[in-house]
């Protein structure tokens, strides 16, 4: 501990920390990597945390090191938070605020200062690139996942951008955020079922699909699991009940929908139209990617980082499954995905000193299975036991086959860092 740090006042020290935990919770850090970030930070600056993050909540013990061994805690301080979201531009910004002052770059008061400045909203551009990223996302999944036609594409990014302004909308409409999902989930599918009716046949559990795919809550599951094997249960558990709840949430909303509809004599022309073709595929990898990019709010500069890592992931994935042999394709495509892109994430944080997120977490996207999830419930909702628990049990494959990759990354190049 330097000496700026030893002179200066508890209170400065512990609202940096506190600044700091807050960030990074709000910027969708895991509970795992926001204790061990915020445990290191406060070691530097003379004193000792006992970190507890959960995805509402973040309570902190300090304890001076001055004090010596019988040292005891002297502040708790408890913090009530919203479910964070991924932003790498923040949590970049957050981490790189956070060196600087423990370099003594920046003194504890400006780099408060600072932290609390990350916590402006975003602005109509942001906000409108948002919006875009859904209907890209969305329409791309059609092509590259769903292999469906054109017509169920153009409808698939058309209901994404209405997601997205659903989702901007809510970000300061407390009562519609609870909702957001089911009503989301309940747009989509009445636009899907109005467009087959009316329009053109449609694939509509395809286009329903990629219309909610920004929403699925794979990326939250995945995180879920990360934690339980790493013994953060609580947290673990209390973000895997906010997955099963989204997850219950939409495919309300899409039965609600479906069952309304035929209420009112509806009748959707269900059709599989002549899928895209093969060249459709690069082009929406790219664009998906791109998509991807803007939807965790990664930096300008970031942008070839991540896009190169969600088209790195997709690809070891299908090249693991190409390569599986007699194992099967679908898990230990996933493993290997996760294997190389924690591996990366890891070698890029090292090396790069920054935040090894900006390639772990959109590399995975195209991983995580949150669709197969939202099947598993909707075979279940419509009584088709078998195949829901058959889905069920494909879901848990994946997401243990994921996280193992993670874990096993982990190994062949340790992290240095705790982001």
């Amino acid at each position: 501990m330097s000496n700026q740090f030893a002179t200066a006042a508890l209170n400065t020290r512990l609202a940096f920390l506190l600044e700091l935990a807050r960030r990074l919770h709000q910027y969708g850090a895991a509970a795992p990597r926001l204790e061990m970030a915020v445990a290191g930070a406060a070691q530097r600056i003379g004193l000792s945390a006992d970190v507890w993050s959960s995805p509402t909540a973040v309570i902190i013990s300090f304890t001076d090191l001055a004090q010596g061994e019988d040292g005891i805690a002297q502040v708790t301080q408890v913090m009530r938070l919203p479910p964070g979201e991924i932003n790498l531009a923040r949590l970049c910004e957050a981490d790189a605020i956070a060196d600087r002052v423990i370099d003594g770059q920046l003194d504890l008061r400006e780099g408060s200062r600072l932290l609390r400045a990350l916590g402006v909203p975003d602005t109509r551009r942001a906000q409108a690139g948002v919006i875009a990223s859904y209907g890209l996302a969305a329409a791309s999944i059609v092509a590259l996942l769903l292999h469906s036609g054109w017509a169920d594409l153009i409808t698939a990014g058309i209901i994404g951008l209405i997601i997205g302004s659903i989702t901007v909308l809510s970000g300061t409409r407390p009562r519609l955020a609870v909702a957001s999902e089911a009503i989301s989930a309940m747009v989509a599918t009445t636009v899907a079922i109005m467009v087959s009716a009316f329009v053109v046949p449609l694939a509509i559990k395809s286009v329903v699909l990629a219309g909610l795919i920004v929403l699925l809550p794979g990326m939250a599951l995945t995180t879920a699991v990360r934690e339980i094997t790493s013994q953060h249960l609580v947290a673990g558990m209390a973000r895997m009940g906010g997955a099963v709840s989204t997850l219950l949430k939409l495919t309300f909303g899409t039965v609600a929908a479906t069952q309304l509809c035929e209420a009112a004599g509806i009748q959707a022309r269900d059709f599989a139209m002549a899928p895209l073709p093969a060249w459709m595929d690069n082009v929406a990898l790219l664009l998906g990617a791109f998509a991807f990019a803007i939807a965790f709010r990664a930096a300008r500069r970031d942008w070839l980082i991540v896009m190169a890592a969600v088209v790195l992931g997709y690809l070891t994935t299908r090249w693991g499954g190409a390569i599986s042999g007699s194992l099967p394709k679908a898990p230990f495509g996933v493993f290997l995905g996760g294997l190389l892109l924690s591996a990366l994430a890891n070698g890029y944080a090292r090396f790069a000193h920054r935040p090894g997120a900006v390639i772990r977490e959109p590399g995975i996207i195209l991983l995580v299975p949150g669709s197969v999830g939202f099947r598993s419930v909707s075979y279940l909702l419509e009584r088709d036991t078998t195949l829901g628990m058959d889905t069920s049990l494909l879901m848990i494959t994946l997401l243990v086959s994921l996280v193992a990759g993670l874990m096993f990354g982990d190994l062949l190049i340790a992290p240095r860092r705790s982001l």
